[in-house]
């Protein structure tokens, strides 16, 4: 059971109105992530946004450690983002059923885990007890074989399989992804496709553990090590889909028919391939989204400028997520146009990126480089775009306001969130690199 500052504080009010302990405190992990601000001042104190963001930080460092509860808040090096923190750590294991107070808990599944958000008195239920009811979910398979062009990431796979099936094509669910293209992926970028299976409405996401799995597991600090470490392997080994099994439902893509993606509107599942036009609208909703977007039917995306560029979130914030955008800054410059901002997922994170000198090409770049948190994913933290402003953004929802009120978010991978703030507009990042590639080289 993970937990965290913002749906966590009326779970303990609720067991600790009822007179009830945490039935088992050893296995709950909680961090701090949400609200806390990315900036540290010059005196060394923290700007938090709201006097509310402080209390919520500390009620449950007061809940944790009245019930004993494991906490990695400012002095740990291992502070993070919960669904960063959590399979750094090893406490995501393949098998296992995680549950946390946040919707992209589906993160864990890329390890084998049955993981899926729950609410606040779901919280406290496994609080009390650590358990929890739920219906048995159908099941789909997400089946892409092939390979992936040189500019098209994770994060563009996930966006084009929800684009395909819709915000509610897995409402209902539970997805299990398939395929070379899934094989041939890194930890990383599994966790990156199933972060975002909520945001096609699907219950949880997951990717059957091997050889990649058991070699990011081995050393972590919440496991053994030796002979006991192996007695675990086999048995995650034995956790795959039996041949020829039965589904609900399959949906099958080409990774050759995957172009890097973008969204145009107020729902993840208003992405394209980002030299397509936008399409026209559906209904009401779509015709609401496009005015809210400011953009227009039948129009290129390609071109639109920008106001702001956030990479992190719990979607992409990892070493390679950094490593790949600090490839495409290194000695180039930011657009004067546009504010980015680098947000490590984690304290480890932070810590290996400046220790490969990261930090550096990202600050020479015009970048700025902040400290772990969930920054302007949920603009709840001081981190936000101003009303109208468009954010070009590697996090997972671009819902109406959810980066600030009035902001406007497009979803897009790292390798392109990086392309677009060097041109202060959108661009192809296969076209755009290529170019610069060219330059550079003359």
């Amino acid at each position: 059971h993970l937990i965290h500052e913002v749906t966590s504080p009326q779970a303990f009010a609720e067991i600790e109105k009822r007179g009830l302990p945490v039935h088992a405190p050893h296995r709950t992990l909680a961090t701090i992530d949400h609200s806390t601000p990315t900036l540290i001042n010059a005196d060394g104190t923290r700007p938090y946004v709201t006097e509310q963001a402080r209390i919520q930080i500390e009620t449950l460092l007061e809940n944790t450690r009245k019930h004993g509860i494991i906490t990695h808040s400012w002095e740990s090096e291992n502070r993070g983002i919960v669904h960063v923190m959590g399979p750094e750590l090893g406490a995501t294991q393949p098998g296992a059923t995680i549950v946390c107070g946040d919707s992209h808990t589906s993160t864990h599944g890329a390890f084998g885990a049955i993981a899926f958000g729950i609410g606040t008195t779901q919280v406290a239920h496994v609080l009390a007890s650590q358990c929890i009811l739920m219906r048995k979910p159908k099941t789909m398979c997400v089946q892409i074989d092939g390979e992936l062009g040189e500019h098209v990431s994770a994060k563009d796979v996930i966006l084009a399989i929800i684009a395909k099936i819709g915000v509610g094509g897995g409402t209902g669910y539970a997805l299990e992804y398939k395929g070379s293209v899934f094989s041939n992926m890194n930890m990383s970028e599994r966790m990156t496709v199933c972060n975002m299976s909520i945001e096609a409405g699907a219950r949880c996401g997951l990717i059957a553990p091997d050889e990649t799995t058991i070699s990011y597991l081995r050393g972590r600090p919440y496991l053994p090590s030796g002979e006991a470490f192996e007695v675990l392997v086999e048995k995650w080994r034995a956790l795959k889909s039996d041949e020829n099994c039965y589904y609900d439902k399959t949906v099958s893509m080409r990774g050759e028919d995957i172009q890097p993606m973008i969204t145009y509107g107020t729902h993840p599942g208003m992405g394209m391939p980002i030299q397509n036009t936008i399409p026209q609208s559906m209904d009401k909703i779509e015709d609401d989204a496009l005015s809210y977007m400011q953009l227009k039917a039948g129009e290129n995306i390609i071109g639109t400028k920008i106001d702001k560029v956030f990479i992190g979130s719990c979607t992409n914030s990892r070493m390679e997520d950094l490593r790949e955008v600090a490839q495409i800054l290194q000695g180039q410059k930011i657009a004067s146009n546009v504010e980015t901002l680098i947000v490590p997922g984690s304290e480890q994170i932070k810590k290996q990126a400046q220790q490969e000198g990261l930090h550096t090409i990202f600050l020479e770049s015009g970048a700025q480089w902040r400290e772990p948190g969930c920054s302007m994913c949920i603009a709840m933290n001081g981190d936000k775009a101003q009303a109208g402003e468009l954010v070009v953004s590697t996090s997972n929802r671009n819902f109406a306001g959810r980066q600030g009120p009035g902001a406007r978010t497009m979803l897009v991978s790292p390798k392109t969130a990086a392309a677009c703030a060097l041109a202060g507009h959108v661009v192809n990042p296969a076209e755009f690199l290529s170019t610069k590639d060219t330059q550079t080289l003359n």
